[in-house]
């Protein structure tokens, strides 16, 4: 090898031990630093580990599961009672403007506006068949209504009185 190759291999080797010590520096001082901080404590973590580690389902039987079931379905229907949409109102026109006005005022997905020509052949099948696909869904020719707009936390009676206002809207 030629002098100068000599030369840079030496140097560039002392270079490279170099960047090699100050990495082996960086990770011990970031080891001590780690070790210095203690951890924070969240004072949630324990909830959350209950709510992952409890169980999906329960299992029922004899008279005292028979009270033990009715007291969770109460206990599920009050939970969901609190949850209901638009405070429980009826107002078809505030519902529509809140959930089915952004797929029923566009046509969007298929969706029937409130125009006239695209409610009669719906409403000739009936307003029971119209309240049963907008509470549970529905998949037709023209496109997809998801169970309550897209919305579970509406009243089947929520649905019916915004199915009948936009009926209304559409005669």
């Amino acid at each position: 090898m030629i002098r100068e190759d000599l030369n840079f291999l030496k140097r560039f080797s002392m270079v490279i031990g170099m960047l090699v010590g100050v990495a082996v520096i960086l990770i011990v001082m970031a080891m001590v630093v780690q070790r210095a901080v203690p951890p924070e404590a969240d004072p949630n973590a324990a909830t959350r580990i209950e709510q992952r580690l409890k169980p999906v389902g329960a299992v029922y039987a004899g008279a005292t599961g028979a009270a033990a079931k009715a007291a969770a379905e109460e206990a599920a229907r009050q939970a969901a009672a609190s949850q209901v949409a638009f405070g429980g109102s009826t107002d078809g026109q505030t519902i529509y403007d809140g959930v089915c006005a952004a797929c029923h005022g566009t046509g969007a997905g298929g969706a029937p506006t409130l125009d006239p020509s695209h409610w009669t052949a719906r409403i000739a099948k009936g307003m029971d068949t119209l309240h049963t696909h907008a509470i549970e869904g529905f998949q037709g020719e023209a496109g997809l209504m998801p169970a309550k707009g897209g919305m579970p936390s509406l009243t089947d009676e929520q649905v019916i009185a915004t199915v009948d206002w936009m009926v209304e809207q559409a005669r």
